[in-house]
């Protein structure tokens, strides 16, 4: 089937790329207002991909083919973009800094999350949700899909976010775990299996507070303050848990239970949960993997799965600050800015020329030029967002997840995501964050005033 033309692509996609109705302003910081001729610095949540669910949050079902503009947040007049909120997978500076007072009037930090077909941002412990309800994974009490980012009034003081495939996950400032959405799977941890409508404490056999939180398809991974990982979900004896080879009691081995991950023999600082596997990262950057392998996604250089988590030796003398999980694959970003990729690659999510799999990390070296900061998988496509702002995508672009109109569906290779331009008198595009779902695709970027 032929491809649209970039004319067309812009008719369909006019009504939130500029020139049609002006996107909402969701958040102004008390100290937005500046002072004199200061002009606030804007923030601007921007999607792409396919949006049949609503999970694109302009208002319709649509394709976009390119970011597209859904809203806007106002900050203090600076240079550098706001604090990004705690992400799964991503640890946090050395020493952390702590959480502003919810009537803080300091810097607020930002956060973008995307499930299956359901999306999310978070601003200065707010929640906005949109997509997707089934299951009620948009935590509003009911099971309605929202096409537009709307406020959640039963969550506030979040600290960080995690979208899973039909459920949604939540910590909070004060080290507690929310979840809700579809239980069948075992992934909300309320001991029993069915959905919850509305944001539920998940009362786990932890002491101390949670410091970290990941969530995936059908299993949610929480990190204590002091280190310990416990896991909750579905486990269908590939080991996915780290709990052992059986699987959970539950119907296709799920376990609705939080349980400590008592094979670890170190503290954790960051965990990212893949579709059928999980990563862990210690403080000093050394990266623990367990679960399914049968596409080398544990990075161990065999395909045989293992439930026990072990480090992953190529790494050891690497310093690995983020990792992110997609389906079957893996991304690690280093403390130089340099990406690592391994797992499964049949779709190109690996940023390598071969599409076939890795058995071990490999850099991406088509990335080698920028020095990466931030990085995030979908279920088999991934993006890398550079020190100076650009974002790169590659992998399955199958439904226009990868934001570059008239790719193929296979696109082994990054390649930089151009924005539109604007007659809003904002200055250029600088992504700092970017999340991406099964189909679709989001990033924040500031827009600087230009001086007058």
């Amino acid at each position: 089937m032929p491809r649209p033309s970039l004319l067309r692509l812009r008719r369909l996609s006019s009504a939130v790329s500029g020139g049609g109705a002006a996107a909402p302003v969701l958040f102004r910081h008390p100290a937005s207002g500046g002072g004199g001729d200061a002009r606030p610095t804007t923030v601007q949540i921007l999607s792409w991909g396919r949006g049949s669910s609503g999970q694109l949050g302009g208002g319709k079902e649509e394709i976009r083919f390119y970011p597209s503009h859904v809203a806007s947040l106002l900050f203090p007049p600076a240079s550098s973009p706001p604090p990004l909120a705690p992400s799964p997978g991503r640890l946090l500076p050395l020493p952390p800094p702590p959480p502003p007072p919810p009537t803080s009037a300091a810097e607020a930090d930002v956060g973008i999350s995307c499930g299956l077909f359901h999306s999310a941002l978070l601003v200065d412990g707010r929640v906005w949700m949109w997509g997707k309800g089934d299951g009620g994974r948009l935590g509003f009490g009911d099971e309605a899909s929202l096409f537009v980012p709307t406020l959640n009034p039963n969550l506030e003081g979040v600290r960080a976010l995690a979208l899973g495939g039909i459920h949604s996950a939540a910590l909070t400032r004060d080290g507690e775990v929310f979840t809700w959405g579809y239980g069948g799977f075992g992934a909300l941890g309320h001991s029993v299996y069915h959905r919850e409508l509305l944001p539920r404490l998940v009362n786990g056999p932890w002491s101390g507070t949670i410091s970290h939180l990941a969530t995936s398809g059908a299993h949610t991974a929480a990190i204590t303050d002091s280190g310990e990982l416990y896991t909750w979900g579905r486990d269908e004896g590939d080991g996915r848990l780290g709990l052992g080879s059986g699987g959970g009691p539950g119907e296709a081995g799920s376990l609705s239970i939080p349980s400590k991950v008592n094979a670890l023999p170190v503290p954790i600082a960051a965990v990212a949960c893949g579709g059928f596997f999980t990563m862990a990262l210690t403080s000093d950057g050394q990266v623990w993997s367990w679960g399914a392998n049968s596409n080398f996604e544990l990075g161990r250089e065999n395909n045989t799965s293992d439930w026990r988590p072990k480090p992953i030796q190529s790494l050891e003398n690497v310093h690995i600050v983020q990792i992110a999980c997609g389906g079957y694959h893996t991304l690690a970003l280093t403390d130089k800015g340099e990406v690592l990729s391994w797992g499964h690659g049949g779709h190109g999510q690996l940023g390598h020329p071969s599409i076939q799999n890795q058995k071990n990390p490999i850099v991406i070296e088509a990335l080698a030029n920028e020095r990466i900061v931030y990085i995030a998988c979908g279920g088999s496509s991934s993006a890398a967002v550079s020190e100076k702002g650009n974002l790169y995508m590659w992998g399955n672009a199958r439904d226009c997840q990868l934001g570059v109109p008239g790719l193929r569906d296979i696109q082994p290779l990054p390649i930089k995501v151009n924005f539109l331009s604007e007659d809003d008198d904002l200055g250029p595009h600088h992504v700092f964050a970017v999340a991406v779902g099964a189909s679709h695709a989001m990033c924040l970027v500031t827009r600087t005033n230009p001086a007058s």
